[in-house]
């Protein structure tokens, strides 16, 4: 939240030096790849509650564990969206020329469709999206940490894939994929006036955790399938 939706509020709209779609879909791939080798070894570095319900259903996270998980990543989302906006209030004003920030239903990068999508698209276009997006995001996060994978590698494939994630969906609901990283900016504007956001939140928790799920099963398969080949390699022995 901090490290995306930031650069989205502070630095997507600079006049001639802001960083546009591009800038704001590396800061999320990068706040994600670099909290995954700063806190990776302690926590997991999940950060979003989709990701902790498909490693659960993947069999790679205890369920008694998640709810602390959802409660802590749900809080910090929060946090960091009133921090943005309480900086937000300073844009701008001492300095002709430059990017102010305005109030409003879209403000704080929030989620949405409709009205809210950066380019107006409709409730199950962005439903469609963001349930294939966590898909192939933690499809990819169950790839790179299954212990037959690539592990040093998996916070650089992991941060990427997010990257790669909001370069495709930006346009249609400024990414979610993560149902912590909606509920701050849309709980923040809905306490400030805007309520818009809050209304369309159970689309950004309903479908990634839809697609979430539904990754972790699908992994499954892939486990199974190559069960008797890991045998082999033992020798034979189970």
């Amino acid at each position: 939240m901090l490290g995306g939706c930031g650069a989205a509020v502070f630095a997507a709209g600079v006049p001639d030096v802001g960083i546009g779609y591009l800038g704001v879909a590396f800061a999320f791939g990068l706040t994600v790849l670099t909290m995954a080798y700063a806190i990776g070894h302690i926590s997991g570095c999940h950060l979003n509650p989709a990701v902790s319900l498909g490693l659960a259903v993947g069999g790679r996270f205890s369920w008694s564990d998640l709810p602390m998980y959802v409660i802590a990543q749900t809080l910090g989302a929060i946090a960091a969206a009133f921090l943005i906006l309480y900086l937000a209030s300073d844009m701008g004003l001492y300095k002709e020329g430059q990017a102010t920030f305005t109030l409003a239903a879209d403000s704080l990068a929030v989620n949405g469709y409709r009205e809210l999508s950066p380019q107006g698209y409709g409730m199950l276009a962005g439903f469609v999206t963001e349930l294939v997006m966590t898909f192939m995001f933690l499809f990819i996060i169950l790839g790179v940490t299954d212990k037959r994978g690539t592990a040093v590698a998996g916070g650089l494939a992991i941060g990427l894939a997010l990257t790669l994630i909001h370069l495709i969906s930006i346009p249609v609901t400024n990414t979610s994929v993560n149902p912590a990283r909606s509920t701050g900016p849309a709980l923040a504007l809905a306490l400030s006036g805007e309520g818009k956001a809050l209304v369309q939140l159970w689309l950004f928790w309903v479908a990634p955790i839809m697609g979430a799920a539904l990754a972790g099963l699908v992994y499954k398969l892939f486990e199974v399938a190559d069960a008797p080949q890991e045998i082999e390699k033992m020798g034979g022995e189970v």
